[in-house]
């Protein structure tokens, strides 16, 4: 299958946290990993292997020998997105109106007028979690008409962040939103975690088909060029991990983000089965591991060209972008960048840099927080792309494939 579809599929099987861990979790089944238990004994842990977490998976592929290094690729699985209040219900006139708290650093505008669904997990009385997926439009946050806001397009949109974002999803109807999510999905709420997403799915643009338009790009490129390159990886001298982790885009403090013991855990228990037991043995193997953080990275905006630095202005379609930040908002230093580069140059694939500029905020990653935490070295990159926090996000239609080559040559090298 030619990759931008497999990058479709992924996509638009994956419109909410829980359902990028379940897809990628399906990825792995294919290429015959075996799916583990917390809770169950690791001693006998699959050399290729996977562990889910809520919205986060850890996956691995491991030798027979003790591993001479461990090589971790990071990315995300949440984007900013609309969430479904657990008291959902308000009405105004005759408009039946969604509660939502809004998650991360979501590009308001850009959720206006459009047809959402509905997707994420339900929680009944007894615990049990269901995937849910409405996929047909259930809702809209309606703009309000130039002709009752005359200056909207010389001074702005101004949107309060709660009043303005509440979106319409039935008129008339006394149905509450529980009752309804029950008869359309079959199980009885107590509770939920639910986003509201673009149904649109994702979509080649342009004249010559040369760019993608789709919701969370950022950051499920970098999920699916992680486990689709861990997949296909062979080099059995390095325990090769990819993590998907949740929560990236509201700090990463949670059970089931980069800041939280996941990871770890899940190395402690492979090294377990590895054989690797000696508190000293485990501090040199980490002396020698190595971490690529991938999540997106901002192209050059054609109509904001001054908002870049003119010598680090990232082009779409050509290649991976190694980020740059020397107050550490991003753990890449000239070794990791050098690194990086040798694998995309393995790889056969065309690289980039990015430094913010002086007077423009820098965003940060997961990379800061891995290396920190397991005191590895570690380098930031991404796929260039427009339109990053939006609903429906831009990027080169090639680069998601050069970002999996180097990701492969990176667990592949020796």
């Amino acid at each position: 299958m030619e990759p931008v579809q497999e990058l479709f599929d992924f996509l638009d099987a994956s419109p909410s946290p829980w359902h990028a861990a379940n897809t990628a979790a399906a990825l792995l089944d294919a290429a015959g990993f075996g799916e583990l238990v917390e809770t169950d004994p690791w001693l006998d842990a699959p050399a290729s292997g996977y562990v889910r977490r809520g919205g986060a998976l850890v996956a691995w592929r491991r030798g027979p020998a003790a591993p001479q290094s461990i090589r971790i690729v990071g990315a995300h699985t949440d984007s900013p997105s609309l969430r479904i209040r657990p008291n959902a219900d308000g009405r105004t006139a005759n408009w039946n109106q969604l509660g939502v708290e809004i998650y991360g650093g979501v590009l308001l505008n850009s959720w206006l007028d459009r047809d959402l669904g509905i997707a994420g997990r339900v929680i009944d009385a007894d615990g049990t979690t269901t995937l849910v997926n409405v996929t047909e439009p259930v809702a809209r946050v309606p703009q309000l008409a130039i002709h009752l806001d005359r200056d909207v397009n010389d001074k702005g949109l101004l949107l309060d962040r709660h009043a303005h974002t509440r979106p319409v999803w039935s008129t008339g109807s006394d149905q509450s939103f529980a009752a309804w999510l029950a008869a359309t999905t079959g199980t009885e709420p107590a509770f939920w975690d639910l986003c509201l997403y673009d149904v649109q799915p994702a979509a080649r643009l342009g004249a010559d088909q040369s760019l993608i338009a789709s919701g969370r790009l950022d950051n499920q490129v970098s999920c699916w060029a992680a486990v689709s390159a861990l997949a296909q990886a062979t080099n059995r001298e390095h325990l090769a991990v990819a993590a998907l982790f949740d929560h990236e885009e509201v700090g990463s403090d949670s059970t089931t983000g980069a800041a939280g013991p996941l990871l770890v855990t899940v190395i402690e228990r492979l090294l377990d089965a590895s054989g690797v037991d000696t508190v000293d043995d485990r501090h040199r193997l980490l002396a020698a591991s190595s971490c690529v953080s991938a999540d997106n990275a901002h192209a050059i905006h054609p109509n904001y060209p001054e908002r870049h630095d003119a010598g680090h202005a990232p082009l779409v379609n050509h290649g991976p972008v190694i980020k740059f930040n020397v107050n550490q908002r991003y753990a890449t230093d000239a070794e990791t960048a050098a690194m990086f580069e040798r694998c995309c140059r393995a790889a056969g694939v065309p690289v980039q840099s990015f430094v913010s500029r002086n007077n423009m905020p820098c965003g940060s990653t997961i990379g800061p927080l891995t290396a920190t935490r397991l005191g590895i070295a570690t380098v930031d990159v991404g796929v260039p792309q427009l339109s990053m926090h939006s609903a429906r996000e831009l990027c080169g239609a090639d680069d998601p494939a050069y970002l999996r080559a180097a990701l492969g040559a990176y667990w592949s090298a020796v």
